[in-house]
């Protein structure tokens, strides 16, 4: 693809916003053509930029009411632990993000759960019981004051 300009960042702010808009009204938003702005569009997908589009859901209306970051470090720094941890991890309902991370440890989780106890028990038989993890540090998610994942 080549280079992408500012009518391009445009229309991907606005899908950003809200990827379920019309050509129509993108268009219009991004004063284009339709015909245009859906070529423009056409070419950002094949090239991977839009690489998907996807529902923000409501995670409180789904019983999600504890979300937390966690911080793990592995007790070995070998390519088979990593492996080993992230394979236990992509199995895992509960990690919503698994980042391997520089720094004092090796991975950033997302976790959304029901509540505490439901965390609790994710803590002792998921992620305690993982023989490459020596440290676990959670922080509490209290609000989300910006949020612009979706």
């Amino acid at each position: 693809m080549a280079k992408i300009d500012e009518k391009d960042h445009q229309i991907l702010r606005e899908l950003a916003r809200d990827g379920r808009i019309s050509n129509l009204d993108l268009a219009e938003r991004v004063a284009l053509s339709p015909s245009a702005t859906l070529r423009r569009v056409q070419a950002l997908e094949a090239a991977g930029v839009i690489s998907g589009y996807r529902a923000v859901l409501d995670q409180s209306k789904l019983g999600i009411g504890f979300i937390a970051y966690i911080t793990v470090g592995l007790g070995t720094h070998t390519k088979a632990s990593q492996a080993a941890f992230e394979a236990a991890i992509a199995r895992s309902d509960e990690v919503r993000e698994c980042h391997n991370i520089t720094g004092t440890v090796e991975y950033l989780l997302r976790v959304e759960v029901a509540d505490l106890p439901t965390y609790k028990q994710f803590h002792t038989d998921v992620l305690g019981a993982l023989p490459q993890v020596a440290t676990i540090t959670t922080f509490v998610v209290m609000g989300s004051p910006k949020d612009t994942r979706a």
